[in-house]
């Protein structure tokens, strides 16, 4: 039985935690603030509630394995799985408004043609094809083995599949996102679905390798789902499956320094000087900060390097909004309502433009009671995902932000205005102190091709017996991509260093 120190308390964390000590290891968890689940955090004031980081599900597989393989209670006795259905409504620059059924490809296309006509919902339909056959291609290496060491494979080949495009004279081959929606898609509002998935976690589909067409293809493949009581409770059901296998909580225990023995991790040393030895450590923090925490660098040559993306690092900034009156019957419970100059976004997304730009913003209308205080009220949580470095306490930037999200919203939910009780704002910075990511950005799902600016560092590091975990360490962020990450930590772990992933 081997002692592990796990840093942090974040989902992937908690997931690779369960797992060591389902395996007979002696595990104890160290998380610098006073709760668990990391960015899967709840708000609640004056009888309302509300996620403040993600708020649906896709592939809730890996969370099912993670129960199927940790005891005998499966996810779905621990908690209420609800498919989302219709999966999402668009609202179009254009002011075309769509609504998407959940995992299913035939009703897609139906309902693309006749909100958008001609031949929409085929070409979207083509384009899931070829989706699929990048996911396929990518889905073991990228979400359910750990990092090949051969890395390099995966960042020079692009998965998505060639379709030549004549172009200036000559053939040419999407490469990015961008060009998959300006060539195959062709329409505007199809480009505005597909690139829509990316800017989710802040990634410009202008440089976005066209791999990235595995994200669309997630949910359609595996459906939306919603976590009843919020996906607050999802991280609630993983920490008391930890608590079940007796892993060891201690909150409010900052970790400054990773201790070191004979050339490997030995334990941690915590901010008020006291010692936990341990054989090996697991850390679900940003990459750079564990290297501070050892004092040097973790990787071997060549090994892949943390993501930055041209350095900067969006994050997610939210709008809690408490709301009187009754959900309509027939509510949808997500609009995502597209930005009407899609390159305005763009550009202030990647360079911070003087003048700040309505974003796509998603709008999340559970009905759930659990999150209102009655039948005649209702919590609703607006999303966007804003460039990094705006300073929050500087000319009131968090209401105005919440002012453009607010607008946007209300082609959404009807008379919101009229209905506003209180709202309340979260910032990236927020995040920050809740995960101590240092960066206060959304780590995105790693994708294969870009050169390798798309891949996250390798579980294992340069020091033996020191792992990372979590949404900045393969196979990337979002909630399915961190429950990899805790499955592949302890597959090397419990298997060593020749662990290839489940089979």
């Amino acid at each position: 039985m081997a002692r592990i120190a796990v840093i942090g308390a974040g989902m992937g964390a908690m997931a690779a935690a369960a797992r060591l000590a389902v395996a007979g290891h002696r595990v104890a968890v160290y998380e610098r603030t006073e709760t668990y689940g990391g960015a899967v955090r709840r708000f609640e004031r004056d009888g309302f509630a509300f996620d403040t980081g993600p708020g649906l599900l896709s592939v809730p597989a890996v969370y099912r394995d993670l129960f199927v393989k940790t005891g005998r209670e499966p996810l779905e006795e621990c908690v209420e799985l609800v498919q989302v259905d219709p999966s999402s409504r668009h609202v179009f620059a254009d002011g075309t408004q769509v609504s998407l059924p959940n995992a299913s490809r035939a009703g897609v296309v139906s309902a693309l043609d006749q909100a958008l006509g001609g031949d929409a919902g085929q070409r979207w339909g083509d384009f899931l094809v070829r989706a699929r056959e990048a996911w396929d291609r990518t889905r073991r290496p990228l979400l359910e083995e750990p990092l090949w060491s051969d890395w390099s494979v995966l960042a020079e080949r692009e998965p998505y599949p060639a379709v030549p495009h004549k172009r200036l004279l000559r053939t040419r081959r999407a490469g990015t996102l961008a060009e998959v929606g300006e060539w195959e898609l062709r329409d505007p509002r199809l480009t505005a679905l597909l690139e829509s998935h990316a800017l989710a976690y802040g990634l410009d589909p202008r440089d976005t390798p066209a791999s990235a067409a595995v994200l669309p293809y997630m949910e359609h493949a595996f459906g939306t789902w919603y976590v009843r009581g919020g996906m607050r409770e999802l991280a609630r059901a993983v920490y008391e499956r930890c608590v079940a296998r007796r892993v060891e909580f201690v909150f409010g225990a900052e970790v400054r320094r990773i201790l070191e023995k004979d050339g490997r991790a030995a334990g941690v040393e915590l901010a008020d000087g006291s010692v936990a030895e341990a054989d090996h450590v697991v850390a679900g923090v940003e990459p750079d900060r564990l290297s501070s925490m050892t004092g040097h660098q973790l990787y071997e040559a060549g090994d892949v390097r943390p993501q930055r993306m041209d350095g900067y690092q969006p994050g997610r900034f939210t709008v809690l909004l408490a709301l009187r009156g009754q959900r309509e019957p027939g509510a949808v419970h997500r609009t995502i309502v597209h930005a009407p100059d899609r390159a305005a976004e763009l550009d202030f997304l990647r360079e911070r433009t003087e003048e700040p730009a309505r974003p796509t913003v998603t709008v999340l209308r559970p009905d759930d009671p659990a999150l209102r205080p009655d039948e005649e009220h209702e919590s609703v949580v607006l999303s966007a995902v804003l460039p990094a470095g705006i300073e929050w306490d500087v000319e009131d930037a968090e209401e105005r932000f919440a002012d453009l999200l607010v607008g946007a919203a209300e082609t959404a939910v009807a008379g919101l205005r009229e209905r506003l009780l209180w709202r309340e704002t979260h910032t990236p910075d927020d995040t920050d102190d809740e995960t101590d990511s240092g960066v206060g950005g959304l780590p995105a799902p790693a994708l294969a091709a870009g050169r390798g600016r798309f891949l996250r560092p390798a579980n294992a590091t340069a020091l033996p017996g020191l792992y990372r975990v979590g949404g900045w360490s393969h196979p990337g962020g979002g909630l399915p991509h961190t429950g990899m990450s805790g499955a592949l930590v302890a597959g090397l772990i419990v298997e060593g260093p020749d662990f290839r992933g489940s089979q």
